[in-house]
Order: C-alpha cells, then sequence, then structure tokens
C-alpha cells in the first residue's frame, strides 16, 4: 500500500497545471487533497470523496488562515502542505518595470509561501510530524535575463525554504525544495519558446508524489530536475 493512503495533501494552486496534475496523481494513490486556489476549476472538473476545494488567494493572511481551519474541519489535520502556487511576469527590461510587477511576485511567490508555511506548522509542530514542500524551480538556483524580478522571488522562496529546513528537523518535520526546469503551462502566455524541449506537468506531479511517498525517516531536501532535450 502507499505511504500517501489517507494522508491529507494540503496544495495551492491545484486549479491547473503542475498543481492540478499532482493532485489528481495523488488522488489516484489514496491520499485526501485539499486544494486551496483562487477559483474551484478542480472541483467543478473532479467529483471525488476525498477532494476538497476552498477558494482563497496566497497573499491574504485571512483567506490562509481561513483555508487552514477549513481543511482541519473537514480533514481532521494536515500532514503535507505544497506550495505550488505562482507568479511569474515578464521583465526583461528591469529599467521598465513597474514596482507592481514586483510586488505581486513577491507577494505570490515569497509571502504567499511564509503565510502558508506558518499556518501548516501550527498544525504539524503538536504532532512532531508534517512535511512542506515547496515548487521553487531552477529560477531560484540560476537567473534568467528574460525574468530577474522572478528569479530573484525563486531565491527569495529558497532562502525561506532553506531556513525552515534548519529549524524542522528538530521538530520532526520535513521541508523538501522541488525544482524543475522549464515546465510547459500557462506561465508562458504567447511567448514564442521551445515547448517541446520543457517538462510537462505531469513529469513534475510524478517527482512531488514519490517525494511524498517516500517513509517518514526519508528526507529528499531539494530536488533538481530539468528536459534532457533542454540542456542540451
Amino acid at each position: 500500500m502507499s505511504n500517501l493512503h489517507n494522508k491529507v495533501i494540503f496544495i495551492t494552486g491545484a486549479s491547473g497545471g503542475i498543481g492540478k496534475a499532482t493532485a489528481l496523481m495523488l488522488l489516484e494513490s489514496g491520499a485526501k487533497v485539499f486544494d486551496f486556489s483562487r477559483t474551484n476549476q478542480l472541483a467543478e472538473e473532479v467529483s471525488h470523496q476525498n477532494l476538497m476545494s476552498f477558494k482563497g488567494d496566497v497573499t491574504s493572511e485571512d483567506d490562509v488562515v481561513a483555508g487552514f481551519a477549513a481543511c482541519m474541519q473537514a480533514f481532521g489535520t494536515v500532514d503535507a502542505l505544497l506550495n505550488n502556487a505562482g507568479l511569474g511576469l515578464v521583465t526583461n527590461d528591469l529599467s521598465n518595470t513597474e514596482l507592481e510587477t514586483f510586488e505581486q511576485m513577491f507577494d505570490v511567490n515569497v509571502k504567499g509561501v511564509f503565510l502558508c508555511n506558518r499556518e501548516a506548522l501550527k498544525i504539524m509542530k503538536p504532532k512532531v510530524a508534517g512535511h512542506i514542500l515547496t515548487v521553487i524551480s531552477m529560477g531560484g538556483q540560476r537567473t534568467n535575463p528574460t525574468a530577474p524580478v522572478y528569479c530573484a522571488s525563486k531565491f527569495g522562496a529558497r532562502g525561506l525554504s532553506s531556513g525552515l529546513a534548519d529549524q524542522a528537523l528538530k521538530l520532526g518535520i520535513k521541508v523538501t525544495d522541488i525544482n524543475p526546469g522549464p515546465v510547459d503551462s500557462n506561465y508562458w502566455g504567447d511567448r514564442q519558446v521551445p515547448r517541446e524541449k520543457f517538462l510537462k506537468a505531469e513529469d513534475v506531479a510524478r517527482v512531488i508524489t514519490f517525494v511524498l511517498d517516500q517513509p517518514e525517516y526519508m528526507l529528499i531536501r531539494e530536488i533538481n530536475f530539468d528536459n534532457m532535450k533542454f540542456l542540451a
């Protein structure tokens, strides 16, 4: 039997892309999924007794607090948090980048992760158990001239996760960074990019599911992966 059977996984941004693919894979593995997204799209498309959706914004403290309370009421606990919600806006020319663009990306990619981590820890610390995963991307390890602000926000998320990992070990809580290379998703919009060389959302979902399915004593601190065609 999968180690995921009956585990409660709180996922941000599961209405599409990586979040949706992961939610569906986890449900197939016997997990219970709480989808915290700005829309109820996943619940509208999928009917499953182990799926609950909550409409909320990761940048809103009130929404995040309410979301975790709703998960506790529905499932009684949170075994793992997957920080998947992210925002990437084009900032090719930093000299023409609006402050609002900068703030939007840091609000979602850093502040949102902080708020969700904080609420998850309140549930996990008394249990002396839990797992917090954050989809950071390789953009948190290598810069990109077409996305300096996005990379900066991902470097921030990585720093937050790394600092938490140092604290969490003493609490019996695992922390894992998920770092995929470019993924074929709505992130790219109508930009002319080589999507055929990118990872698929399902590829990332398989990696996340693999990490979550490991025994409680097994810690995978960080996992980096890319499409070989993109690197060639």
